[in-house]
């Protein structure tokens, strides 16, 4: 079996989980959490602070998993180590046929739909879901034909995309507290949010999943970073920190650009127009461009991720055709046949995504009925319940390890992915978690023959 070369530094590794985690969910569930909080701000900064923590103390623990194991890709190797292989074969499996294509899909969707609100395209028509297609060629040929340039595209827009979060959040706040608008939606406080404040921070925590999620995706690169063991536990560690900092700030700043219930109200263009109040119409559609690179910069992110997936299971000899699927391109050093499965893959889940949500937003009915579901988030939170057998294990075998690191930090992890599921079936509801789980259950079972033939 050929093997991936250490290619990344340490900044690349930050880049990358700064890079994934903030692009598009921060400006795409921004609308979610104002709505389900019904403008209740400190509320809304509640739960990005509470989810901000989950994922943080998640990141430590895979961290501290990360000193003690490196092979090919990150949350499979760690499955292996804690669980055994049979646990971190379905672990890949989800991760390949699943996790990976699912977001990659609604990513390609998200920046194709910015992309009409910056030409004034109606984002559940055709036009935005050939965009969403192209965008995912496109990003797909640069990781596949060119990895160096697609590494580079990810540094680029990470710095690119972190100078005007930054100004919407100083400029923004200095602006909200001068007109007095920041101060007229923190006195929102008093607003019984729809539902009680229970269910209001569940769907606010669950809506935030999506944009703090994309961390785990860098470990994915483990076996390609270079001193991997030192690098990966601080690129996870300070990427989260910036990135939690970064929302906070950004959240309240915007808050100076236009009322809440204005925000939510323009719902996909709100975020356009509160930057035209803070920086004019020229300097508001230059930010708009920005999210739009912003979003493709985390679509570039997780098309790394999702053309190695299928490789991961072949490096292990084991899933289907690992000869096949376990070749890397001897000029790119890519493994090209994972890659098109990939792509493909992504592009069955852009039009499950079209058929159960895109659709609904012009107030049609779901292509696939009682079996659609929002794949923006039950894929993401439903990766929190397959960590928890992972942090049980590294209770359990990892000895040698301080108390603090072996009990208390994946216990605090344990509670934090519990309240992510329970967050998630408040949200959404029974209905959608199931159809999710049904056709999840249907895409896992396929994987068994070639377990259980490779085994043999």
């Amino acid at each position: 079996m050929q093997q991936l070369k250490q290619k990344y530094g340490l900044f690349t590794a930050i880049a990358m989980v700064v890079g994934i985690v903030i692009g598009s969910g921060v400006f795409f569930k921004a609308e979610k959490v104002l709505s389900a909080t019904n403008g209740n701000l400190p509320l809304g900064i509640g739960a990005w602070v509470l989810g901000g923590l989950i994922v943080l103390v998640c990141a430590y623990t895979f961290s501290i998993l990360a000193t003690r194991y490196v092979k090919v890709n990150g949350i499979v190797d760690y499955a292996e180590n804690a669980v055994g292989n049979r646990y971190a074969y379905f672990m890949g499996w989800f991760m390949a046929f699943i996790y990976y294509p699912s977001l990659t899909s609604v990513l390609a969707w998200v920046s194709a739909r910015y992309t009409g609100v910056l030409f004034n395209v109606s984002i559940a028509g055709p036009e935005v879901m050939v965009i969403a297609f192209v965008y995912m060629v496109v990003f797909y040929a640069l990781n596949t034909l060119s990895p160096v340039i697609a590494g580079k595209f990810q540094v680029s827009t990470t710095v690119i995309k972190l100078i005007p979060l930054l100004l919407v959040a100083v400029v923004g706040l200095i602006a909200g507290l001068s007109n007095g608008l920041t101060i007229e939606n923190f006195s929102t406080a008093n607003i019984i949010p729809e539902g009680g404040y229970g269910v209001a921070l569940f769907t606010a925590v669950a809506a935030c999943a999506f944009a703090y999620d994309g961390w785990i995706i860098a470990t994915s690169i483990n076996a390609e970073l270079k001193n991997p063991k030192r690098n990966l536990p601080i690129a996870l560690s300070l990427g989260m920190v910036a990135v939690i900092v970064v929302y906070i700030l950004y959240y309240i700043g915007l808050s100076g650009g236009a009322t809440n219930a204005d925000l939510i109200a323009q719902g996909e263009a709100g975020v356009k127009m509160a930057f035209s109040n803070i920086f004019g119409s020229v300097g508001g559609s230059a930010l708009s461009v920005v999210v739009v690179i912003s979003c493709l910069g985390t679509l570039n992110g997780l098309m790394v991720a999702t053309t190695r997936s299928i490789y991961a299971l072949s490096a292990r000899k084991t899933g289907p055709k690992p000869e096949l699927f376990g070749k890397l391109d001897e000029h790119t050093n890519i493994p090209t046949n994972s890659s098109i499965v990939g792509l493909l893959m992504a592009a069955v889940w852009l039009f499950f995504f079209y058929g159960s949500v895109v659709m609904t937003i012009e107030g049609k009915a779901p292509l696939f009925g009682k079996m659609s579901f929002d794949s923006s988030e039950l894929s993401i939170v439903s990766i929190y319940a397959l960590y928890i057998p992972i942090f049980f294990m590294m209770m359990k075998r990892e000895k040698d390890l301080h108390p603090v690191k072996r009990f208390l930090v994946p216990a605090l992890s344990i509670l934090g992915c519990l309240f992510m599921v329970v967050a998630l079936i408040v949200s959404h509801g029974w209905t959608p978690t199931i159809a999710f789980l049904i056709i999840a259950g249907v895409i896992m079972l396929a994987s068994i023959p070639f377990y259980k033939k490779k085994q043999q």
